[in-house]
């Protein structure tokens, strides 16, 4: 396992290295902006640390406390008021030097950094990337240092995965009992839809994806979704063994972002934050621990 760090373009990015596998986070934000597997990129951009002309400007968006969007960027919350933009506050978070741990990095998050408008409660984060056999596994765990109250979070991950086409990418599901949550304009209206899927390629039409669509997976056996993209010559396994949600979004024909998700965007009309739906309950004193994996292949 090697370890580095390095500065690129003004940024300062920690690097993982180990059997061809490379994984690359930026430190603001603690942001994958590489994966590579002998020398081949997964993620869209796939190491580029400056912002684009135009698009989409990142590549694996850090989401929490909250994620998606709150109405009218905010809400209220046991007597405060959090604010914030798309996806909280997380993704903007400038990280100090992370734990190096055997296999990985963590990232850390006081609760005494937690801006207060972003969010009122004494919780703390620890956020971990580890190379695994096959690729990286990806761990939130927050903690609540609050003595009597419970805490209500939401979080994931917004991994973009670069694709020659998305029209020609193949996304496979596993099957079982989906539930769709419509969120026009980005916002629940409370509306769902269930899909009993025997499992295969994506079920929605590709050209709504970037209206999103936000799926829950809590009644699937087994929650191993693909992305195969034979133009590039790429596969990509996502074990969501732990996550209730999964969004599917792209804006443009080079990427595909297929999200962990912990939580649901803000409802249409808005409701008291802890009565959102999908939120994570951490009780007093206790900790939420939760992940994924990412396993890049190459096609043969």
């Amino acid at each position: 396992m090697n370890f580095q760090t390095t500065r690129q373009d003004g940024k300062t990015l920690d690097v993982i290295e180990s059997g061809g596998l490379r994984v690359v986070i930026e430190r603001q934000g603690a942001e994958m902006v590489s994966i590579s597997l002998d020398g081949t990129g997964f993620l869209y951009r796939d190491g580029e640390v400056t912002a684009p002309e135009s698009g989409w400007a990142n590549h694996a968006t850090v989401m929490g406390y909250f994620l998606h969007r709150l109405w009218r960027e905010q809400s209220a919350y046991r007597g405060s008021t959090i604010r914030g933009g798309n996806h909280g506050f997380l993704r903007h978070f400038d990280f100090a030097e992370p734990e190096r741990l055997p296999d990985g990095f963590a990232y850390r998050v006081n609760a005494d950094q937690v801006p207060p408008e972003a969010y009122p409660l004494r919780v703390s984060l620890t956020l971990s990337y580890r190379l695994t056999g096959s690729g990286v596994r990806v761990e939130f765990e927050f903690t609540n240092e609050e003595p009597v109250l419970d805490a209500h979070v939401s979080f994931g991950l917004h991994p973009g995965f670069a694709v020659g086409s998305v029209g020609k990418a193949r996304v496979i599901l596993p099957p079982g009992k989906y539930v769709r949550h419509m969120a026009p304009g980005n916002f629940l209206d409370g509306v769902t839809e269930t899909l009993d899927f025997s499992g295969g390629e994506f079920p929605y039409p590709k050209s709504e994806l970037p209206g999103s669509f936000l799926l829950g997976i809590e009644g699937l056996a087994s929650r191993i979704f693909r992305l195969e993209d034979p133009l590039r010559g790429a596969g990509i396994s996502l074990d969501f063994s732990e996550v209730p949600y999964v969004t599917f979004w792209s804006d443009a024909d080079n990427f595909l972002c297929i999200e962990p998700c912990w939580g649901l965007p803000d409802s249409n009309p808005p409701v008291p934050f802890e009565k959102k739906a999908g939120l994570q309950v951490i009780p007093p004193g206790g900790t939420l621990k939760r992940g994924f994996s990412i396993n890049p292949s190459l096609l043969k």
